[in-house]
């Protein structure tokens, strides 16, 4: 038997068996899934590549495996979808599939063990995937997760109308903040607190089904390439104009420890601009009674939605004496000239 496969036949042995809508799994060609009756299937796929998503010096194996699950599962979160099956492929040197270190695990186990962590703690069930080595000496994830939705209410980003109030769930800029800290070598750390949001950021499924169940929200997205580049995403998508209010906003506490080391020029830049929160931006109307907290997380209203205005910007930020200024989309990008 062939490394590649010794590994396969490894990671299949350690895995559950297949949850309820996975009929067959890991070991055919094809994997059998089998969504509930009255719902439809979403999709949704994420590259995690090293040195552009994760850094070996600075995530470690567990916090790579972890994010590559929790960008996808996002993904489902901001649908207000249910996971069904993941399947992931991975391109790796063989050093990476090498025992290492007391523990003798490789590098490829121990990314499991934060991916596979993740997946049991949100039920979602690995049904697949490929393997192949990297001809570039870095790895590369590809990510493909399956949800459920009942047939015609998944959460859309162009279901957002003129007048509808703008949320935001957690707090924002503490991913971004964390990955400053890790540039300069440093850890930020909030006394009391064991979560880090660069590191094990936690997608906010519960919250989207929430959110989808109630009927609460019209329009919804993941903030992973930061809020002002992903609500220009959402204002596009609904053909509307958005208005936040620059005091509502939940800056994270990381994100003010970081402006306060120089770091960054602001924390409400961060929180801004910063990406990779994986928070849910939504809509809802102005009737609806949106709670401060869904399924535990803080939930903020930071604006309105409104319709555009000729020669007015889609996206303004209004400070707290009432004056506003445009806020242009300044969050990730992959293909933008750096």
């Amino acid at each position: 038997m062939t490394a590649e496969r010794q590994w396969i036949a490894a990671l299949a042995a350690r895995l559950p068996k297949y949850g309820a809508g996975v009929r067959v799994g890991i070991g055919d060609d094809c994997a059998v899934l089998r969504p509930r009756a009255g719902h439809e299937i979403v999709v949704t796929t994420d590259l995690l590549l090293e040195g552009t998503h994760f850094r070996r010096d600075w995530h470690s194996p567990e916090s790579a495996g972890h994010r590559c699950l929790a960008r996808g599962l996002s993904d489902l979160a901001a649908m207000g979808a249910s996971p069904l099956a993941a399947f992931l492929s991975l391109a790796a040197p063989p050093e990476r599939m090498r025992p290492q270190g007391r523990a003798k695990k490789s590098w490829l186990d121990r990314f499991l063990d934060g991916l596979l962590a993740l997946a049991d703690a949100h039920g979602v069930s690995l049904a697949g995937g490929d393997t192949a080595q990297s001809p570039m000496g870095g790895v590369i994830a590809d990510i493909v997760l399956l949800g459920q939705t009942p047939r015609g209410r998944a959460l859309l980003r162009s279901g957002a109308r003129a007048g509808d109030r703008l949320y935001v769930t957690g707090a924002l800029g503490g991913a971004a903040a964390e990955l400053l800290a890790l540039g300069h070598g440093q850890s930020l750390r909030l006394k009391g607190a064991t979560a880090h949001p660069q590191l094990f950021p936690q997608p906010r499924l519960a919250v989207g089904q929430r959110l989808l169940g109630a009927r609460l929200a019209t329009a919804a997205i993941d903030i992973s390439d930061g809020l002002s580049t992903d609500l220009d995403h959402l204002c596009e998508e609904s053909g509307l104009a958005a208005v936040i209010d620059a005091a509502a906003l939940p800056v994270h506490p990381l994100a003010v420890m970081a402006a306060e080391r120089g770091w960054a020029a602001s924390a409400q830049g961060l929180a801004l601009h910063g990406g990779e929160d994986y928070e849910l931006l939504f809509t809802a109307a102005p009737a609806a009674r949106v709670p401060r907290q869904i399924a535990g997380v803080p939930v903020t209203c930071i604006g309105a939605m409104q319709a555009p205005a000729r020669r007015q910007p889609r996206m303004q930020l209004r400070s707290a004496g009432g004056s506003s200024e445009a806020l242009a989309p300044g969050g990730w990008e992959h293909f933008r000239p750096r």
